[in-house]
């Protein structure tokens, strides 16, 4: 479900339409997280990022933080948290649901309220490579820089003019770039 958000402008009052996406993995510790701090710094005000796991680490991963205040985001909130969370009632309504690991997408799901569109946007697990600090920080730094590119594209559809078969469609083409 969309949240309407009026603001005044000058003479005017617009009118915002504010669509919720949760971001999912199984450990919710990197790659969800970084994309919940990209949306947030980008999508206002028409769009408000969540993130979430099946299987929640219960911490952030120290280098996915590196890499989310190097690109001078926020880390304030940021917490690894179940994907139950957002399935409760009183939760905010999720417009859009994307899976950004494998094992993610293969789980089943719980049942979203309101049936939000959904897409696989799979992107290697940072957080599984073992090396040198300047190895795994690369991994990092590679996984946001494609987060960063998908949710741009998702930034740039024309969302009030797409009918929801063609809108699905160019999410999931987002996910294969």
């Amino acid at each position: 479900m969309r949240d309407v958000l009026l603001r005044k402008r000058k003479s005017r009052t617009e009118v915002t339409v504010r669509h919720n996406v949760l971001f999912l993995c199984t450990g919710n510790s990197a790659r969800s997280i970084m994309a919940e701090a990209i949306l947030n710094r980008k999508g206002p005000p028409a769009f408000a990022a969540y993130s979430a796991g099946s299987h929640p680490a219960g911490i952030v991963h120290r280098y996915a933080l590196r890499e989310i205040e190097s690109a001078g985001l926020s880390t304030k909130g940021l917490r690894s948290k179940s994907w139950e969370e957002f399935a409760k009632p009183g939760a905010p309504k999720m417009d859009f649901v994307f899976t950004v690991c494998d094992k993610a997408a293969a789980e089943v799901c719980p049942i979203w309220p309101g049936q939000p569109m959904t897409a696989h946007w799979g992107i290697a697990d940072p957080a599984a490579v073992v090396g040198r600090p300047d190895e795994i920080s690369r991994a990092f730094r590679d996984a946001f820089v494609v987060l960063d590119r998908r949710i741009g594209l998702l930034l740039a559809l024309p969302l009030a003019s797409l009918e929801r078969l063609a809108l699905e469609r160019e999410l999931r083409r987002i996910g294969r770039e």
